[in-house]
């Protein structure tokens, strides 16, 4: 689904992607972890087209996306929560769905009101993620997990082929994140799901490979026992500590 090739990425003389390649199957769950300066959040955004590649390519079932728009690559099915909240916060929840739903036929649908099939759409997906009771809320007074939980419904509002997660459970509680992790776990498993995350227990939770990155580089990637026993890994992120399950 996704191919990435000598992905590099640099701020200046701050080299963040150095020669990134990963390949996603259709219906893959990959996290990327690393320490704090690794480029994981730098990975997402270029993926997401939010900011441009120094050198490398990016395919999408078997398309090359490397030199699309972001909106582009929305529109060929790539969909990204960030890791801070990205909502129309006067809005409410049910108004932020339906108008993701109304960008599905263009960039430039959004300027109008979406009609009643949207919204009767939009109150689907809020029934997915938990938030019915609450679509006529404003987003600006959702709670931190509500409003992370709004954004993966708009996510999901634009039918995405790859869901770019990045820290979806950044700043939540522990209610607040397995709740979050609940609802990732539940999502279709045709979706290809790519998730920078710094808990440990939801990466390994939900992902079936993890990549390792640190300095810009990959040091390690396999399945949640391989990285667990990779002595790399231990050195530069995890430490003595951490166990899987």
């Amino acid at each position: 689904m996704i191919e990435i090739r000598e992905l590099r990425r640099a701020f200046g003389g701050v080299v963040a992607l150095d020669g990134v390649s990963l390949t996603l199957a259709e219906g893959e769950r990959r996290a990327v972890i690393g320490p704090n300066g690794a480029g994981k959040t730098t990975l997402i955004n270029v993926l997401a087209g939010e900011i441009a590649q120094t050198a490398g390519m990016i395919r999408l079932a078997g398309r090359d996306i490397t030199r699309l728009r972001s909106w582009q690559r929305a529109r060929l099915g790539l969909a990204h929560v960030y890791q801070r909240t990205e909502l129309f916060a006067p809005l409410s929840a049910r108004d932020n769905v339906a108008l993701a739903v109304a960008a599905r036929e263009g960039p430039y649908r959004v300027f109008r009101a979406p009609p009643r099939a949207e919204y009767s759409e939009a109150d689907g997906v809020l029934e997915r993620v938990g938030l019915a009771g609450r679509k006529d809320a404003a987003a600006r007074t959702l709670s931190h997990g509500e409003r992370r939980q709004l954004e993966l419904a708009v996510a999901l509002a634009q039918r995405p082929r790859v869901l770019l997660l990045d820290e979806p459970t950044a700043g939540m509680s522990p209610l607040e994140t397995a709740r979050i992790a609940e609802l990732i776990a539940g999502l279709d498993r045709a979706l290809t799901i790519l998730i920078v995350e710094h808990d440990m227990d939801v990466v390994f939770r939900l992902a079936d490979r993890v990549t390792v990155l640190h300095e810009g580089r990959v040091i390690a990637d396999g399945t949640a026992a391989d990285v667990r026993g990779d002595v790399r890994v231990h050195d530069v992120y995890l430490g003595k500590a951490v166990t899987v399950a």
